[in-house]
C-alpha cells in the first residue's frame, strides 16, 4: 500500500469515530450506545493495524489484537447486563 492512501484511511477512520462518538454521547438508548463504542473498539483496531503498516512494526498489531479482544469482552458483558442474566 501507499504512503497517501494510508493516510487517506486513516482520515477517514478518524471522521467515522467521529460520528460514532456522537452516537455514544446522545445515542437513542443503550444498545445503540453499545454498539457504537463497539464500532469505536473496531476501528481503533484498524487504525493501528494501518499505522503498523505504515510504521513497519509489529508491535501495534499485538496492541490492536489485545483491543479488539478486550471490546469483544465488555461487548458481551454489557450485553449480559442488558438481558438481566449478570
Amino acid at each position: 500500500m501507499e504512503v497517501i492512501e494510508l493516510i487517506y484511511a486513516g482520515v477517514f477512520y478518524i471522521l467515522l469515530s467521529i460520528v460514532l462518538i456522537y452516537r455514544v454521547a446522545k445515542g437513542p438508548n443503550v444498545v445503540d450506545r453499545a454498539v457504537a463504542s463497539d464500532s469505536i473498539d473496531i476501528m481503533t483496531s484498524v487504525a493501528l493495524i494501518l499505522f503498523s503498516l505504515y510504521s513497519g512494526r509489529g508491535i501495534y498489531l499485538d496492541i490492536a489484537l489485545i483491543i479488539a479482544l478486550l471490546g469483544f469482552i465488555g461487548t458481551v458483558l454489557i450485553s449480559r447486563y442488558l438481558e438481566g442474566r449478570l
